[in-house]
């Protein structure tokens, strides 16, 4: 726990007080580094929440079929587990400003790629035909650096750049701008398609967007972005090194890193389903005196209030880890991760009460959320300065790669399957998908209660 500051007692009350403004105040009083990365971040997550939602209707319109959409999923998770890791290394090497400004340039040609791709049409390569909806994949490749290149990067500015003992209310900055981004971002993509009768021709106006977004995030970061505080880690050695890293991980971060990928694993296995749970297992709209609106619709709206609570909560749970530590912070969060399923699952249908649980639920789920700055600060607060990029990259490495096929095999759960030679077939069950998931959750949970370390500057 932070020890405190040498203020008059009054000025300490007040920075005791729970704020909800507060990220939005240290967007103007925190280090201009925590300030740059804020506007970039707000401005990327704006472009891919603008866009990456609907991308799938995009290449269902270019012709790609569902399974090629679905491939485009699985794709986005390697990445997601491939990334951040060189992303980290490269950061620590050439240092945060040009590492950031490189994954903005990069994310910012892959909505170029996406805008074009209608435009490059059907080709023919060594005699194999290449639908249009293949230049969405190249796009991806690059669209999706900044986010997760520069994952280590925003990681090491944050360190840098915050005291020990306020590095979760620093993450909750950044965290906040780019969380009410992802509030705006829909709203704009939806007002730019209502414009337009051709969904395609609508999307390409909504990607010109995104790529100005991505054009000002860049610019703004390397203009703004001071760098004489940037150090340099070492040159990179081979791969050999990248197991040195792994190992080399502060012990700290072990029972963290499991408890995390139980926790996301559960999560991963449902999170595709939480849509068709809500449309058609429970089917629940809302129906309010003259406001009638769809399951779909009502799924929207969910995501909505599941986003507020935790914009709302985020703050006051990075003030609180100063008080109590980042440990239970981190605790709650994952806790929340953990029983979500099994509770939507359970829900009754067909009741008056659906839609007030399910609304009820969904505001529960915000809550995972206000554990992210804390987790973010116990994941990159043990890492000796010069490697906070390499650290957090190293982290998601591992988690995220073992995460990757926890969709298909909650798909295999939740819609049956047949054993391959045996005429044997599994009948899906959605209540065990989401059960498992909890179960599995839970486990993690626990495995951090028992096991999990805490942050020195919070203990």
């Amino acid at each position: 726990m932070d020890g405190g500051d040498a203020d008059s007692g009054g000025a300490e009350r007040a920075d005791d007080e729970v704020d909800l403004l507060d990220p939005f105040r240290q967007f103007f009083s925190l280090q201009r580094d925590v300030l740059v990365l804020s506007v970039a971040m707000f401005a990327f997550s704006l472009g891919f929440q603008m866009t990456t939602r609907y991308v799938p209707e995009y290449m269902a319109a270019l012709g790609a079929s569902a399974l090629v959409i679905g491939l485009f999923g699985t794709v986005g998770n390697v990445i997601g587990a491939v990334y951040p890791y060189p992303g980290g290394r490269l950061s620590d090497r050439i240092g945060s400003r040009v590492a950031l400004t490189l994954f903005g340039l990069t994310s910012t040609l892959g909505f170029v790629v996406w805008l074009v791709a209608p435009a490059l049409g059907t080709v023919t390569v060594a005699g194999v035909v290449l639908e249009p909806w293949i230049w969405i994949f190249v796009g991806l490749f690059f669209a999706q650096a900044w986010k997760s290149f520069g994952l280590g990067a925003t990681f090491a500015i944050v360190k840098q750049s915050v005291p020990p003992g306020r590095l979760a209310r620093g993450f909750a900055s950044t965290e906040v701008f780019r969380r009410t981004a992802f509030l705006f971002g829909p709203l704009i993509a939806a007002g730019v398609l209502h414009l337009f009768a051709d969904f395609a021709v609508g999307f390409q106006y909504v990607l010109a967007v995104a790529l100005l977004f991505g054009v000002v995030a860049t610019a703004a970061q390397h203009v703004l972005y001071d760098a004489s505080e940037d150090t340099f880690g070492k040159e990179f050695a081979g791969v050999g090194e990248v197991v040195a890293d792994l190992r080399g991980l502060p012990s700290e971060l072990r029972p963290l890193l499991v408890a995390d990928t139980l926790v996301r694993f559960a999560n991963g296995m449902v999170y595709v389903f939480f849509v068709i749970v809500i449309v058609r297992f429970l089917g629940v709209g809302l129906d309010v005196g003259p406001v009638s609106l769809s399951p779909a619709v009502f799924f929207g709206v969910l995501l909505a209030v599941e986003m507020v609570i935790a914009l709302i909560t985020m703050p006051p749970a990075a003030r609180l880890a100063e008080r109590v530590g980042l440990k239970p912070v981190v605790g709650l969060g994952f806790l929340v991760y953990a029983v979500f399923p099994a509770l939507l699952i359970s829900v009754p249908a067909d009741t008056a009460l659906t839609a007030p649980i399910v609304v009820a639920l969904f505001a529960f789920s915000g809550l995972r959320f206000a554990g992210l700055p804390a987790h973010k600060a116990l994941i990159v607060g043990p890492a000796e300065r010069d490697t906070g990029g390499r650290v957090a990259g190293s982290y998601y490495l591992v988690r995220n790669t073992i995460v990757i096929p926890s969709a298909a095999i909650g798909g295999l759960i939740y819609g049956g399957f047949a054993v391959p030679g045996t005429g044997v077939s599994v009948p899906g069950s959605p209540t065990v998908a989401f059960g498992l998931a909890s179960a599995i959750g839970v486990v993690g949970v626990a495995y951090f209660a028992l096991f999990g370390e805490e942050y020195d500057a919070y203990a």
